[in-house]
This record gives structure tokens, sequence and C-alpha cells, in this order.
């Protein structure tokens, strides 16, 4: 069967007063593990304001200035807190309010084929510590590996299940397992290309939305290999693949603007 309908998974906009609800418990990565203190010291939280509404997302730590997210979580906003340092979500150890002049969107971003999902945020310079830290990028020479099989962990305060709309008060993880392009194609079809990674979800355990832009790391030694793109829109629970961006496409754009 093909979903041809995917819907990305950022937290849908709410409007001021609806975003308050969002720090009661809810929701994360459906059917994950609470994360410890200091696990992923590269996990970022984003808090998107666009007029007078907000969404959520994550995204990574790829340098002391640069955070790495999805351009469908940045495109049209108007500014971001930057969350780092946090487990519990509510109390980073560091928390940066940057403008829209700060954010770097890939110039060929597609928001109806969600092409090129992938977006850069300039913040000021941290300092590294055992709760904050960069995460490591491929090496250009994996450009074309596929980590198909790979074990991959995948992080954020995302929805816990279909039938929550709160993000999760506590950091979220998941084991999960890259799966090859053309058999994310069977459920996709045309909507994967080359700059995708995806991951199966058996027993429910995916990304949801308010994951969006959120890193996905090899298992064995933690090189980031995707950012949390889109999913069915069938449900988070119902063990569609999990798309993410493909990094490896993207490092000589990400050098381009950051020199990382």
């Amino acid at each position: 069967m093909k979903v041809l309908i995917v819907f990305a998974l950022a937290l849908a906009y709410a409007s001021g007063s609806a975003l308050r609800s969002l720090d009661g418990p809810g929701g994360r990565i459906t059917n994950g593990e609470n994360a410890r203190t200091d696990q992923f010291p590269y996990q970022v939280g984003l808090s998107l304001k666009i007029g007078s509404s907000s969404a959520w997302c994550g995204g990574s730590l790829i340098g002391n200035e640069w955070v790495l997210t999805a351009a469908h979580c940045t495109d049209g906003v108007d500014s971001v807190e930057v969350y780092l340092g946090s487990t519990v979500r509510s109390s980073p150890k560091v928390k940066h309010h940057v403008t829209k002049s700060d954010i770097i969107i890939h110039a060929d971003w597609n928001s109806r084929t969600l092409r090129n999902d992938i977006s850069l945020i300039r913040i000021p310079h941290v300092d590294y510590s055992s709760a904050i830290h960069n995460v490591e990028l491929p090496k250009h020479e994996s450009h074309y590996a596929s980590y198909d099989g790979d074990e991959v962990i995948a992080s954020g305060w995302g929805r816990t299940s279909d039938s929550t709309s709160a993000v999760a008060a506590h950091l979220q993880y998941a084991h999960m397992k890259v799966i090859s392009n053309s058999e994310c194609k069977r459920t996709y079809y045309s909507t994967i290309r080359d700059t995708n990674i995806c991951v199966s979800t058996p027993a429910a355990v995916s990304t949801c939305n308010g994951d969006s832009g959120g890193p996905l790391v090899l298992a064995s030694d933690k090189v980031q290999v995707g950012l949390t793109s889109f999913g069915s829109a069938a449900g988070c629970e119902k063990e569609y693949p999990a798309v993410f961006t493909r990094v490896t496409s993207y490092l000589d754009w990400i050098k381009e603007h950051t020199g990382i």
C-alpha cells in the first residue's frame, strides 16, 4: 500500500493560550524511553514564533554557534527561542533568542514536496560542557554510505501517541533501524529521494509531531546521519517508515554556510 499523503513532523502552530498546555504531561517519541541527564548534549529544543502563534521543533548543535534543523520548522518564523542543555524541556542550561535574520533555509527548499528540508540557525557562542556539546557530522568520504540496516537513535520532545497533542516534558529517545530507500518508496512512492534516509517503526516506535528537525545518530559512534522530516498522515503509530533528511547529502551546503 502506498501512502501518498505525508505530514511534516513539526508541532502544528497553536495560539498563545493553547501553547501553555504543552508544558503539561504529554507527547514524545512514540513508545520511546526517558533520556538520562546529559545523555544527548547535542539535542536542541526550538520554540518557534510566527506572529502570535508558536510551534515546537528539535535540532542539533553542530558547532559553538550553529544549530541544524528542518526547513519546515523555520520557514516563515519571526524568531526562535533556542534551548540548550535540556533534559527536562522547560529547564535548559542555556537559552538564546534569535531572529529570522539568524536563520538560513536551503535555497531549494520546497514546502509542497518537502524536498531539501534542512536549515541552519546561528546562535551566540556557547561553551561546551557535559550538558552542551556538538554532535559529530559524517566525514565527506561517507557521502555515498547508505547506512541500510544500521542501528540509529532518534531523540526529541515530540508527541508520545496519535491521541495526544502535547509535547513531552522529558526528553525521549528510541533505537531504530535504517531501511533502504527502495523499501521506503513502497510506502511514499515518489516523495522519497536520494537526499532522504528512512527507518522502520515496528511496535509503533517512531518519531512524531514535535520531533521535527531533531537528530538521528548512528548508535555505534553517535554521528548524525539524519534529521527528522516527515511521516505518514495516517499517524505516528501505524508502523509506516519515518523519513529524515540525509545529512551526507548536505555536507557541502553546511560547510559553505558554517565552515563546519
